[in-house]
Formats: C-alpha cells, structure tokens, sequence
C-alpha cells in the first residue's frame, strides 16, 4: 500500500480507519512456514485475539493456518470464517468448566492450564483428547505484562507440578494428546527460547499419546527504525533440528505447532487518524486527532512505540509533535516526536496496527469504533462499518422513570 492509496481509503471511508495488507499477512505467514520447512508436520494456528475480523479469518484460512481461540466466542467466530472443528484449539485462562464443555460439544481441540480443571473435565470426559498448557518458569521477553511464561504469571500449570498432573492422568484415564506452552510476545533470545523448549520436550516424555507440541509463539516484530525482531530464521533451523531429534527419541513424527498473533498481522495495519487542530502551548506543540485510546490503547496500557507518518506531507520539514487524541483523560500516543509538519486535516498514519489495536478498542466517552478495511490484490474492501449513535443504543434499555 502506498501513502495515496492509505488517502484514498480516507477519501473513500473517512477518518479514523484501520486498514490491513493482506500480501503482508500472506508474506509473514510464508516466511513463518518456510522457516520450519525441515519439520515433516508444522501446523500454524493464528491467534484470533489479535485482529479478529471474520474477513480476516477467512484469509488466513485460505493460506491454510489454523485458529488459536481464547474464549468461545472465539471459537464460533473462526467456525463462522469457515474454519473446520479440527483446525481450532481453544486455550482459555480462567474460564468456568461450562464454558470449556461448550468447545468440547463444537469439537475443538482442548488446551487446559488449571490442576483443578483438568481433574473436572478428565473425570467427566476421559475420551476426549485434552492438550496441557505448562508454565516452564521462562521469562522470553522484557516486560512482565505481555510475558506470561515467568513464575508468577497465571498463565500454564507450574512444571513443578507434573507429579500432580501425571495423578489427574492416571486417576480419570484422560488421554493427553499435547503439550503447550507460551513464554509471551516478544521473545528476545532464541537461546531462552530454546531452554524454555527443552522443558517442554522434557514434559512430554511423560505422555506416550502425543499428537502435537505447541511452543507458542511470542515473535518480536519491529516497531520502530532500527528495532530488534525475533530472528524467525535462526530460530526455525536451530528448533527444527532439535525437534526432529526429539520426535526419534519419542518413536514417531509429532506435529510442531505455533500460535502466532502479532508476526502475522502487526505490520500489515495502518491506523489513519486526522488532525483536528495543532495546538501551541509554552513549550509543545500537539497534534490532536480524531482519536484515542478508544481506538489505539497500545501506546498508553504497554508503553508500545508506533511509527507516526504525516502522509500527507511526506516530504515537509520534520518538527517536533505530540500526538494525543480527544478522550477526556491522558491519551498521548507520541511525545516530542520528529514528524513532517503538520496542518489541521492532515492525515497522520500509525505503523504495526494490525495486531491488539482495533480488537481493544472501546466506545469510551461514547466514540463510535472505527471502520475496517481490507486492501487485497490492489483495492480497498470494506470489512467492518464505522459504528453509528444506533449502535450505541443498540442493548440500552431506557426506563420509564
């Protein structure tokens, strides 16, 4: 996409607009395959939190991913996109056993990460295959809130507590069919990877069943020039061969399965926002858009940097801006950064969109949600409509007082 077909899609379905590449998905989701290309069975389940719209879903499904799901919904959302029963997992956190019998009856695949459920549901269905989410106790990435794999996360079932799962297994007779883990995003050392890894194969000695083991994903994209990112191509060689070590050790071929989210989708967004005025006080200057944390919490709850573009002066002098947006409460989404001077009604373009941006938005201060739009094989596709002051009222009950 280039800078005027991002103005166009303005043009077109106004301001503030979320717009994904789908050749960059399509890209990402290749390179991912191709770097696993010596694993016999590779299966790649994206994960829905991520960017949920059922248009999307549908693309990848038609690259052939698979679907990570986190709530029922979820799972009704890809079954919606036409995904088949076989190709979800369903890895909630602290869901109620009714909520994970509801998967069970659509025929999902189970992921469990709690000691007390697993005994729950392996003692009313032991015939169902079940997979078993493990906290390996490694910290992959730099921050705390988006690394769920460290010892006080509540994500998994702690690996010192394998004697207490081996005891659920014998007792109900429940089969295993896989083992799971996720360290959380951005993982920066392939080498605490791969650690965390040789915990997982460790694991799944325990089980003789084993369909598949899933490492997750947690891929680091680039959010800013210069940045790091997860070498996705070293990362590929040196687990690959070490999996295929494991599954002669284990006496057959295991599926090696991912749930990439943000690889696939972070880069191939573009939030559009307008200027709607350029503000001087004593010492800043901010730019004030049709937005918030409504729209783009990121920058705001995790700290996250997303390059800013002024495209419709690409080419002016750079000054100093903020970037906030008109909630009534602090949303900066940018301070004191270097971008091409900016006049009132300039459209300003936010980089690595794709992922955690539109799925968190919110109708705070009673904003609508933007549109969504989908740029495939050169044109732009409606794939969401901006909300209206209908959609607001929509499950409002207004009393006879």
């Amino acid at each position: 996409m280039t800078n005027n077909d991002l103005l166009a899609v303005v043009r077109e379905f106004e301001s503030p607009v979320y717009v994904y590449d789908s050749q960059k998905i399509e890209a990402q989701y290749k390179r991912l395959n191709n770097a696993f290309k010596k694993v016999k069975q590779v299966k790649i389940n994206y994960a829905v939190k991520a960017l949920s719209n059922i248009s999307v879903l549908k693309f990848l499904n038609s690259l052939g991913a698979g679907m990570d799901t986190v709530s029922i919904q979820e799972v009704k959302l890809a079954m919606e996109a036409g995904v088949t029963a076989d190709k979800i997992i369903y890895t909630p956190n602290g869901v109620s056993l009714k909520e994970i019998e509801k998967a069970a009856e659509l025929g999902v695949q189970i992921n469990i990460d709690n000691l007390s459920l697993l005994e729950q549901f392996g003692t009313k269905y032991p015939k169902v295959p079940v997979c078993i989410r493990i906290n390996p106790h490694v910290m992959a990435g730099g921050n705390t809130n988006i690394s769920v794999g460290h010892i006080d996360s509540k994500f998994g079932i702690s690996i010192h507590q394998l004697p207490h799962i081996k005891r659920i297994v014998e007792n109900t007779g429940m089969r295993i069919n896989g083992i799971h883990m996720h360290t959380g995003s951005d993982i920066l050392d392939i080498e605490v990877f791969l650690y965390a890894s040789e915990i997982l194969f460790e694991t799944a000695r325990n089980f003789s069943d084993l369909e598949f083991i899933d490492f997750g994903s947690g891929f680091k994209v680039p959010y800013k020039e210069g940045d790091i990112e997860t070498n996705v191509e070293e990362m590929g060689k040196k687990l690959s061969k070490r999996f295929n070590e494991f599954c002669k050790e284990y006496g057959k071929e295991l599926t090696l399965a991912f749930e990439p989210g943000k690889f696939l989708v972070s880069e191939a967004g573009k939030f559009l926002a307008e200027v709607n005025v350029v503000k001087q006080t004593t010492s800043t200057v901010f730019a004030q858009i049709d937005s918030g944390f409504n729209h783009l919490i990121r920058p705001m709850l995790y700290g996250s940097q997303h390059e800013i573009e002024n495209i419709s002066n690409s080419n002016g002098k750079e000054r100093f801006y903020s970037v906030v947006g008109y909630i009534c409460e602090t949303d900066t989404f940018a301070n004191n950064r270097r971008i091409s001077e900016i006049s009132e009604g300039d459209i300003l373009s936010f980089s690595n969109a794709g992922a955690y941006c539109f799925s968190m938005a919110s109708n705070y201060n009673s904003r609508y949600r933007p549109a969504e739009v989908l740029w495939h094989k050169d044109q732009a596709h409606l794939i969401r409509k901006r909300e209206t002051f209908e959609d607001l009222m929509k499950n409002q009950i207004s009393l006879e007082l």
